[in-house]
């Protein structure tokens, strides 16, 4: 069976719900693995979670020193490693921009659909994809270690607008 994550990304919702989510799940998940969730780390944990847009290091840092924050950019990039260690972000590679982890603490796989026109992102987690590139590779004697998967395309929101509704 196919797990999908919430398409929250592409659809109105309460996107406070979703910062405040991330965080309680931050919490708990660093407390289970003795991981230390900064007052910063959570910071930018609440930034990259900010839109459903994907945001890099530099703009991280740029808010970050509008708020007052006087370091440099490998404190930010040390604390967005911090969140990838513990499953809390993902990295868009094509973007080289992060986004929240629809479902942290959960080892997986994502496949991500990003929005050419709003820069949005949803994450899916569907195991039938992971299993078919994974069956696939074996079968040419392929270990698969790690895979990304980036989709572009356009969200119906998107669409609806360049339509005219």
């Amino acid at each position: 069976m196919a797990e999908h994550s919430s398409d929250h990304a592409f659809v109105a919702h309460d996107h406070h719900h979703c910062i405040t989510a991330a965080l309680d799940e931050a919490v708990r998940i660093c407390r289970e693995r003795k991981g230390r969730l900064t007052e910063q780390r959570k910071r930018v944990l609440e930034l990259v979670w900010k839109s459903h847009k994907p945001v890099g290091a530099y703009a991280i840092l740029e808010q970050l020193r509008a708020e007052g924050f006087n370091g440099a950019p490998p404190t930010v990039y040390r604390a967005l490693d911090f969140l990838l260690e513990h499953g809390l972000i993902h990295r868009i590679e094509s973007l080289n921009a992060y986004t929240g982890c629809a479902h942290p603490g959960n080892r997986h796989t994502g496949q991500f659909l990003i929005c050419s026109q709003c820069q949005r992102v949803a994450e899916l987690d569907d195991t039938n994809v992971n299993n078919a590139i994974t069956k696939s590779a074996q079968a040419i004697g392929f270990i698969v270690n790690h895979q990304v998967i980036e989709i572009r395309g356009i969200c119906h929101q998107c669409q609806v607008q360049s339509h005219g509704g």
